[in-house]
């Protein structure tokens, strides 16, 4: 790991102190400042910023991409940030699993139909799918965010996968 400078080190401590520990995705990416600096600040904009998305439907579509690309950091960490979101320790687990299994609404299944086929297909995305989101309430902004949520998670779940990341302990207890 690199010598941290002092805003890394007050962004790590910030971490501490919210969730009672440094996620290992943070920590892994330390030995390259500017590497962290660029993921946390993308991760922040697309899970934490306004969007008309919710931060759970966020917290969903990251599930829902890891469990099709079978990231383990992605599944334990985000499956954790849907339960507790929800307050829902079953839909947790259900996203985890098969989220198709999941009573959701149709917003809710349409987001993450769309979410999976762009990850499966890339390639067969078409105007129909995005029709699909529009015609239960999604705007073009809003599919844009959908878009780069999915975008963010496959793009994670690969070098998550690649350089054996693990999860914090702490998440598999979180919110059951």
């Amino acid at each position: 790991m690199a010598e941290l400078d002092e805003e890394t080190r007050a962004y790590f401590a910030k971490c501490q102190e919210k969730i009672g520990f440094v996620p290992n995705v943070l920590a892994a990416y330390a030995f390259d400042l500017p590497k962290l600096k660029a993921f946390s600040a993308m991760y922040n904009d697309l899970m934490l910023a306004p969007s008309g998305l919710s931060k759970l439907e966020r917290e969903m579509i990251a599930v829902a991409v890891s469990a099709v690309n079978r990231c383990f950091y992605c599944l334990t960490a985000h499956g954790a940030a849907v339960r507790q979101l929800s307050g829902d320790p079953v839909l947790g687990e259900l996203m985890v699993m098969n989220y198709r299994a999941a009573r959701l609404d149709a917003r809710q299944r349409a987001m993450l139909d769309f979410a999976v086929k762009l990850t499966e297909t890339p390639h067969a995305i078409e105007d129909a799918d995005r029709a699909g989101l529009r015609s239960v309430g999604f705007t073009d902004r809003d599919i844009w965010d959908i878009a780069a949520v999915t975008g963010f998670f496959n793009m994670s779940n690969r070098v998550a996968t690649a350089t054996d990341m693990r999860p914090n302990r702490e998440y598999h207890a979180q919110a059951r």
